[in-house]
Protein backbone atom coordinates (compact mmCIF):
# COMPACT_ATOMS: atom_id res chain seq x y z
CA UNK A 1 0.00 0.00 0.00
CA UNK A 2 2.84 2.06 0.99
CA UNK A 3 4.02 1.80 -2.54
CA UNK A 4 0.64 2.91 -4.22
CA UNK A 5 0.51 5.90 -2.39
CA UNK A 6 3.94 6.54 -3.38
CA UNK A 7 3.37 5.97 -6.85
CA UNK A 8 0.13 8.34 -6.71
CA UNK A 9 1.93 11.01 -5.18
CA UNK A 10 0.14 10.87 -1.90
CA UNK A 11 3.01 10.04 0.29
CA UNK A 12 6.75 11.44 -0.04
CA UNK A 13 9.37 9.24 1.74
CA UNK A 14 11.31 11.38 4.13
CA UNK A 15 13.85 8.42 4.65
CA UNK A 16 14.25 4.65 5.87
CA UNK A 17 10.75 3.79 7.15
CA UNK A 18 8.93 7.36 7.26
CA UNK A 19 6.80 9.08 4.86
CA UNK A 20 4.60 12.55 5.43
CA UNK A 21 1.83 13.50 2.71
CA UNK A 22 3.02 14.78 -0.20
CA UNK A 23 1.93 18.66 0.38
CA UNK A 24 2.65 18.88 4.04
CA UNK A 25 5.55 20.73 5.13
CA UNK A 26 7.33 19.19 8.20
CA UNK A 27 10.03 19.94 10.31
CA UNK A 28 11.71 18.68 13.52
CA UNK A 29 8.58 19.03 16.14
CA UNK A 30 6.15 17.10 13.96
CA UNK A 31 9.23 14.68 13.76
CA UNK A 32 9.31 14.43 17.29
CA UNK A 33 5.67 13.73 17.02
CA UNK A 34 6.65 10.70 15.41
CA UNK A 35 9.02 9.67 17.35
CA UNK A 36 7.21 10.23 20.81
CA UNK A 37 3.39 9.42 20.15
CA UNK A 38 3.83 6.33 17.01
CA UNK A 39 7.31 5.23 17.83
CA UNK A 40 7.20 5.51 21.11
CA UNK A 41 10.63 6.83 21.73
CA UNK A 42 11.52 8.30 24.49
CA UNK A 43 13.48 11.24 23.45
CA UNK A 44 13.22 14.51 24.16
CA UNK A 45 14.05 18.58 23.57
CA UNK A 46 15.77 19.81 26.20
CA UNK A 47 18.71 22.33 28.02
CA UNK A 48 18.76 25.51 25.93
CA UNK A 49 16.36 24.01 23.34
CA UNK A 50 13.43 23.92 25.71
CA UNK A 51 14.01 26.64 27.89
CA UNK A 52 14.21 28.99 24.25
CA UNK A 53 10.80 27.14 23.37
CA UNK A 54 9.43 28.73 26.55
CA UNK A 55 10.91 32.12 25.84
CA UNK A 56 13.55 32.10 29.09
CA UNK A 57 16.52 32.49 27.33
CA UNK A 58 15.69 36.26 25.85
CA UNK A 59 19.19 37.10 25.21
CA UNK A 60 19.39 34.81 22.00
CA UNK A 61 17.57 34.52 19.23
CA UNK A 62 14.06 33.42 19.18
CA UNK A 63 15.06 31.69 15.80
CA UNK A 64 16.47 28.19 17.02
CA UNK A 65 19.01 26.81 14.86
CA UNK A 66 19.83 24.08 17.21
CA UNK A 67 18.67 21.71 18.84
CA UNK A 68 19.64 19.69 22.04
CA UNK A 69 18.09 15.96 22.14
CA UNK A 70 18.05 14.01 25.18
CA UNK A 71 17.73 10.12 25.72
CA UNK A 72 18.14 7.06 27.86
CA UNK A 73 21.62 5.42 27.57
CA UNK A 74 21.59 3.04 24.39
CA UNK A 75 18.46 4.41 22.52
CA UNK A 76 20.23 5.94 18.76
CA UNK A 77 18.19 7.94 17.16
CA UNK A 78 16.04 6.73 14.00
CA UNK A 79 18.25 6.81 11.06
CA UNK A 80 15.87 8.99 8.89
CA UNK A 81 15.60 11.68 11.25
CA UNK A 82 19.83 11.83 11.29
CA UNK A 83 19.63 11.96 7.56
CA UNK A 84 16.93 13.96 7.04
CA UNK A 85 18.01 18.54 6.75
CA UNK A 86 15.65 19.82 9.57
CA UNK A 87 17.33 23.30 9.38
CA UNK A 88 18.80 22.81 12.42
CA UNK A 89 21.85 21.81 13.99
CA UNK A 90 21.11 18.22 16.05
CA UNK A 91 22.97 17.81 19.55
CA UNK A 92 21.79 14.46 21.01
CA UNK A 93 23.18 13.37 24.15
CA UNK A 94 22.24 9.68 25.51
CA UNK A 95 22.76 10.09 29.63
CA UNK A 96 20.71 9.06 32.62
CA UNK A 97 21.17 12.47 34.07
CA UNK A 98 17.83 11.35 35.51
CA UNK A 99 16.38 8.18 35.53
CA UNK A 100 12.66 8.64 35.00
CA UNK A 101 10.37 11.57 33.57
CA UNK A 102 10.25 13.93 36.08
CA UNK A 103 9.92 17.56 35.11
CA UNK A 104 9.04 16.77 31.55
CA UNK A 105 6.02 18.60 30.34
CA UNK A 106 3.93 18.98 26.83
CA UNK A 107 4.04 21.76 24.53
CA UNK A 108 1.28 23.07 21.91
CA UNK A 109 2.72 23.66 18.34
CA UNK A 110 -0.71 24.27 16.12
CA UNK A 111 -2.51 21.09 15.88
CA UNK A 112 -0.04 18.23 18.01
CA UNK A 113 2.25 18.56 20.99
CA UNK A 114 5.19 17.05 22.48
CA UNK A 115 6.61 16.49 25.26
CA UNK A 116 9.52 18.34 26.52
CA UNK A 117 11.50 19.54 29.69
CA UNK A 118 10.27 22.03 32.06
CA UNK A 119 12.25 25.06 32.81
CA UNK A 120 13.89 23.47 35.61
CA UNK A 121 14.95 19.94 33.82
CA UNK A 122 16.26 22.06 31.45
CA UNK A 123 18.48 24.09 33.33
CA UNK A 124 19.89 21.02 34.74
CA UNK A 125 20.61 19.56 31.61
CA UNK A 126 21.98 22.45 30.16
CA UNK A 127 24.56 22.18 33.08
CA UNK A 128 25.18 18.92 32.17
CA UNK A 129 26.70 20.23 28.88
CA UNK A 130 28.64 22.30 30.37
CA UNK A 131 31.97 22.95 28.92
CA UNK A 132 31.21 20.65 26.41
CA UNK A 133 28.73 21.58 24.36
CA UNK A 134 27.59 24.80 26.18
CA UNK A 135 29.67 27.53 28.08
CA UNK A 136 28.82 28.34 32.29
CA UNK A 137 29.01 32.12 31.76
CA UNK A 138 25.42 31.46 28.76
CA UNK A 139 24.05 29.27 31.47
CA UNK A 140 24.65 32.03 34.10
CA UNK A 141 22.83 34.32 32.02
CA UNK A 142 19.92 31.91 31.29
CA UNK A 143 19.22 31.45 34.82
CA UNK A 144 19.45 35.14 35.70
CA UNK A 145 16.05 35.20 34.15
CA UNK A 146 14.78 31.93 35.86
CA UNK A 147 13.30 33.46 38.62
CA UNK A 148 10.06 31.32 39.03
CA UNK A 149 11.09 28.35 39.04
CA UNK A 150 9.07 25.76 41.31
CA UNK A 151 11.00 25.11 44.07
CA UNK A 152 9.14 21.53 44.92
CA UNK A 153 9.98 20.78 41.19
CA UNK A 154 13.72 21.88 41.43
CA UNK A 155 14.05 19.98 44.84
CA UNK A 156 12.37 16.76 43.35
CA UNK A 157 14.64 17.10 40.03
CA UNK A 158 17.91 17.36 42.93
CA UNK A 159 17.19 14.53 44.78
CA UNK A 160 16.91 12.10 41.28
CA UNK A 161 19.48 13.31 39.93
CA UNK A 162 22.78 11.53 39.02
CA UNK A 163 25.28 14.22 38.47
CA UNK A 164 27.37 16.17 40.92
CA UNK A 165 28.34 18.05 39.15
CA UNK A 166 24.93 19.78 37.69
CA UNK A 167 23.17 19.85 41.11
CA UNK A 168 26.85 21.40 42.39
CA UNK A 169 26.64 24.14 39.20
CA UNK A 170 22.86 24.51 39.56
CA UNK A 171 22.91 25.47 43.37
CA UNK A 172 26.38 28.00 42.99
CA UNK A 173 24.67 29.96 40.05
CA UNK A 174 20.91 29.77 41.17
CA UNK A 175 22.48 31.20 44.74
CA UNK A 176 24.83 33.67 42.76
CA UNK A 177 21.51 35.55 41.43
CA UNK A 178 19.92 35.15 44.88
CA UNK A 179 16.44 33.93 43.58
CA UNK A 180 14.08 33.48 46.36
CA UNK A 181 12.86 30.34 45.24
CA UNK A 182 16.30 29.31 46.85
CA UNK A 183 15.27 29.36 50.60
CA UNK A 184 12.80 26.86 50.05
CA UNK A 185 15.45 24.31 49.19
CA UNK A 186 16.55 21.86 51.39
CA UNK A 187 20.27 21.14 50.54
CA UNK A 188 20.55 18.23 52.90
CA UNK A 189 18.39 15.82 51.15
CA UNK A 190 20.16 15.84 48.00
CA UNK A 191 23.95 14.21 47.48
CA UNK A 192 26.45 16.93 46.91
CA UNK A 193 29.20 14.90 46.79
CA UNK A 194 32.63 15.40 48.93
CA UNK A 195 35.90 15.84 46.07
CA UNK A 196 36.70 18.98 44.08
CA UNK A 197 34.83 19.16 40.51
CA UNK A 198 37.35 21.41 37.97
CA UNK A 199 35.16 23.15 35.15
CA UNK A 200 37.95 25.02 34.11
CA UNK A 201 42.05 25.13 34.34
CA UNK A 202 42.96 28.15 36.72
CA UNK A 203 40.01 29.77 37.17
CA UNK A 204 38.34 30.39 40.93
CA UNK A 205 37.37 27.56 43.15
CA UNK A 206 34.03 28.06 45.03
CA UNK A 207 34.59 26.55 48.51
CA UNK A 208 31.00 26.01 49.25
CA UNK A 209 30.41 23.61 46.45
CA UNK A 210 33.67 22.82 45.75
CA UNK A 211 34.06 23.68 42.21
CA UNK A 212 36.69 25.47 39.96
CA UNK A 213 35.15 28.12 38.06
CA UNK A 214 35.69 30.54 35.30
CA UNK A 215 37.14 33.96 36.58
CA UNK A 216 34.01 35.34 34.55
CA UNK A 217 31.72 33.94 37.16
CA UNK A 218 33.71 34.48 40.33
Amino acid sequence: MIDRYKKSNWLTSIGVGAYKLADDTVNWTSAFYAMQNQLKLNFHPGGKTALQIKGLAHFVPREIKEIFIFGPPGEKLPSWFKAYDWQVEVHYSMTNLFNNDLGLTKENFATFSISLSSAERAMMEMLYLVPQKQTLNESSLIMENLVSLRPKIVQALLENCNSIKVKRLFMLLAEKHEHQWVKKLDLLRFNLGSGKIAITQGGIYNRKYKIVIPNILG
